[in-house]
């Protein structure tokens, strides 16, 4: 009975799965965040085999897990490696396996390309409506350079590369490094500057060069940026020596490669470009060597038969006699073309040596040497000059001290003579300046003696 009047008991709240609670933070999330434009650090990349890549996107305050699913196929996925700053498009939402916040990476690009692209394109265009990269104003190559520019850094890959090409296929051209910074800030008025000076090298007491190589090895598009500044590209411009630019990969274009004379993919073909194959100039002269002496034995031979042909007709009985001086002019002419061949490769022998002597008293440290010496110089005769000059200013102010006691008041103390002055200090020279009851001081050669004035006459 007391069952019946019992109050019910209320009913127990409706609890949700873990699924069904993410979910609708998942739904929430894509609906409310949606597709939005992240720019962070990557960290943590793991590339699948699926083709799927998973990674960590990261800021100074919070990380994010990222994931972008069939990476290869999407926009922007070079972009994407460890410690790379980049802005990506994705989608935010919630993996929920884990009940993991996450962002679906549609397409990624690196952090600040847009405004760099954007730079480059208005640069490229200002110069082209100049006429900056106008093929008519380019300069041709020299055939056969001496002396070679390379304006890059002096610590990289890319000077090693081009020195070593230098050496295998023209160890008589003389190399010149300008060594300057190919990244950072201020990189490129250190380029600029030094194109300006190996285009003057009478001004900057450089060595002259028939042709300079501008350039650095692969890099960002961020690490070759300064080759796409104004300064560089108007240097480039301006120097009246031919310039080759190679900067970075053959991928790579900068605006200082439209300027430019010529374009070389690397640095390395770069130095193939300046200068010849000297094996391919020593098997081409063996070539004309070799037709030069088949020339001359054919025409010898031809000869040698005419005269045959000769003895054996109207000359017969005396063609031993006529034939006679001729044959003493081939053997004159064979000997004097073996003399010249001689003179000519000893010659050549001796300008190789000339060269090589040159390359070096114009090597670097050569050239550090006398510029020590003449500073040196310089110190002692500056030394020297200033002795000079301290010594005679000693003098002079030795005469004009004799002077100042020749004509100054001392000289009159010495003669018996002495000054007057008034209470305030100003020189009595007439009696009309004093008053009875005033104070004069009276200064003598030993002193000074203060009186009061009784009268005046």
């Amino acid at each position: 009975m007391d069952d019946l009047f019992a109050k019910p008991k209320p009913a127990e709240p409706k609890a949700l799965s873990v699924t069904q609670l993410v979910r609708r933070i998942k739904n929430v999330v894509e609906v409310s965040v949606g597709e939005v434009w992240i720019e962070g650090e990557v960290s943590n990349l793991k590339k699948q085999a699926s083709g799927h890549w998973y990674f960590s996107l990261k800021d100074d305050g919070a990380q994010i897990q990222c994931a972008m699913f069939g990476a290869r196929k999407k926009s922007g996925f070079d972009a994407l490696e460890d410690g790379a700053k980049v802005r990506v498009f994705a989608e935010a939402s919630v993996y929920e396996a884990r009940g993991q916040l996450q962002i679906i990476v549609l397409k990624a690009e690196r952090a600040g390309l847009g405004d760099l692209q954007a730079r480059f394109e208005a640069l490229k265009r200002k110069l082209h409506a100049e006429g900056l990269f106008d093929a008519s104003r380019k300069k041709a190559l020299p055939r056969y350079p001496r002396v070679v520019g390379i304006v890059t850094s002096g610590t990289g890959a890319a000077i090693r590369d081009i020195l070593n090409v230098l050496g295998r296929r023209a160890p008589w051209v003389q190399p010149v490094l300008m060594p300057v910074r190919v990244q950072g800030k201020g990189a490129e008025c250190e380029i600029a500057a030094a194109i300006e000076r190996m285009g003057q090298p009478e001004r900057y007491g450089v060595p002259r060069c028939d042709v300079l190589i501008v350039g650095r090895g692969g890099g960002s598009l961020e690490d070759l940026w300064c080759f796409n500044e104004e300064t560089v590209a108007r240097a480039i411009a301006n120097c009246p020596i031919p310039i080759v630019s190679a900067v970075g990969h053959e991928i790579d274009f900068t605006i200082a490669d439209f300027v430019a004379d010529l374009r070389a993919p690397t640095p390395s073909a770069a130095a193939e470009l300046v200068v010849p194959d000297g094996e391919e100039l020593r098997a081409r002269l063996a070539l004309f060597r070799r037709r030069i002496a088949r020339q001359l034995a054919e025409k010898l031979q031809t000869a040698e038969r005419t005269l045959a042909v000769l003895k054996r007709g109207v000359l017969q009985r005396s063609g031993d006699r006529l034939l006679r001086e001729p044959s003493m002019q081939v053997d004159a002419l064979r000997s004097r073309l073996q003399t010249a061949v001689a003179r000519s490769m000893e010659s050549n022998a001796a300008r190789l040596a000339e060269a090589r002597a040159n390359h070096r008293s114009h090597h670097p440290a050569k050239m550090l040497e006398r510029r020590a010496e003449r500073i040196d110089a310089l110190a002692h005769r500056l030394a020297r000059l200033g002795s000079e000059q301290i010594a005679q200013r000693e003098e002079k102010l030795r005469r004009l001290g004799d002077l100042l006691r020749t004509l100054g008041p001392e000289s009159a103390f010495q003669r018996g003579f002495s000054i007057t002055l008034d209470g305030q200090g100003r020189l009595v020279r007439s009696v009309a300046d004093l008053s009875p009851g005033d104070e004069i001081r009276t200064k003598l050669i030993d002193g000074v003696v203060a009186s009061e004035v009784k009268e005046l006459g």
